[in-house]
Formats: structure tokens, C-alpha cells, sequence
């Protein structure tokens, strides 16, 4: 059963993905996300799914369930995922400031289905948080699929992006994330060099 689930949310990604108009024009980002999904769904050797059930806080359950929500939220709050704080580094503080996200790997090399390829997965802050300054050799972009958030990218102003907008981020952009009276949820996809190695985190932008 959660197996069906977890690929018609697998289907709902590739569509929120590969319809994605970027004004960079079409990535490659998205070509190789859609591949390695499609592959995804399409392989019989889906490992059986353990999780150990970690609820959604009540603010990002209120904007995924907001009508201006994407519809792929409702296939997203149906599997009961393990909702933690990533664990993309161990610098404590990037540790300090964690505690108020919530993230689920979907594809990659820690991923509930394995990728080399691609890092793909679910990602939200809770309101009033700030996610500072950070850089890695992935190219990297948050598609936005329910409530708002301020991204900053190099050396722009925070921009808000709501439902249906994007933040990309070339390999080794500065980029920094915060929120203010409501959450987000979104899709991130890592491509090109995908391990946690290079990552650095600076902290909150002065």
C-alpha cells in the first residue's frame, strides 16, 4: 500500500518538475530529476518502506492544506514519513539552526529509494526561522509547493517565493532561506556533485 502511495507521489513530482518554467529556460536540473523519478517508478525492486511514523507540526499541516496549495501536498501528507531536521552537517552551528526544519530524502544516496544521481526530496522551515548563508558543489533549486518563504541568492536582496516559484542555485552560490508568519513545503533537487563534503555553512547574513 504505502508503496502505491509513495510512487503516485513519485508521478506528482515528475509533474511538478518537468512543467516547472524556469527563466533561466529548461535545466538540466530538471531532465535529470524527472529520469531518475521515472526510473524510480518504474523499477520492481522497491525496498519495503519502514518509517518510523514522525508527525508534521501544525503550521506547515495549515498551509498544505490551504487552497492555494499544489495538489501534490495531499499525496505528500497521505504517507506517513519520518518528518527530522536534515542532517547535512554536523557543525554545530548549522545543528542550532536545524531544529526548525523539516525534511524527508526521497532519491539519492540516502534516500528512502537509492540514487548516485540526484539528492531529491521534501523540505519546509516553520514561521519566523532563518536558515543562513550556505554553499555547496550541487546545483541545487526549491520549487515551492505550499505557503512562502524569502530566498536570497548571492549578492541579491531576499526575494519572497510563494507557491508555484522556485529558488535556483548554481553550484557554489551563497543562498540563504527565512520565513516569516507562515511555513513552506517544497521539492529540492541536488544534481552534479551530491555529496554532503563540500558543504559550508556560514551562518545568519548580517
Amino acid at each position: 500500500m504505502i508503496v502505491c502511495l509513495l510512487k503516485n507521489l513519485f508521478l506528482g513530482l515528475h509533474d511538478v518538475i518537468g512543467k516547472q518554467e524556469f527563466t533561466e529556460g529548461r535545466l538540466p536540473i530538471q531532465d535529470t530529476a524527472c529520469a531518475e523519478l521515472m526510473l524510480a517508478i518504474s523499477s520492481d525492486g522497491w525496498p519495503e518502506f519502514r518509517a518510523s511514523y514522525s508527525p508534521l507540526s501544525q503550521p506547515f499541516l495549515e498551509v498544505m492544506t490551504r487552497n492555494d496549495a499544489h495538489k501534490v501536498c495531499k499525496d505528500i501528507l497521505g504517507i506517513p514519513f519520518e518528518w527530522l531536521p536534515p542532517e547535512t552537517s554536523d557543525d554545530p552551528l548549522y545543528v542550532a539552526h536545524s531544529h526548525s526544519k523539516a525534511h524527508v530524502e526521497l532519491l539519492g544516496p540516502d534516500g528512502i529509494i537509492h540514487s548516485k544521481n540526484v539528492r531529491l526530496g521534501l523540505y519546509g522551515i516553520l514561521p519566523n526561522s532563518e536558515y543562513g548563508i550556505r554553499t555547496h558543489p550541487a546545483e541545487e533549486v526549491f520549487i515551492m509547493l505550499a505557503g512562502e518563504a524569502d530566498w536570497l541568492r548571492g549578492t541579491e536582496n531576499y526575494q519572497v517565493k510563494q507557491v508555484g516559484e522556485y529558488s535556483y542555485h548554481p553550484s557554489g552560490m551563497p543562498h540563504a532561506t527565512k520565513t516569516n508568519h507562515l511555513a513552506f513545503m517544497s521539492v529540492y533537487i541536488w544534481t552534479g556533485d551530491v555529496s554532503t563534503e563540500g558543504y559550508r555553512y556560514l551562518g545568519i547574513p548580517n
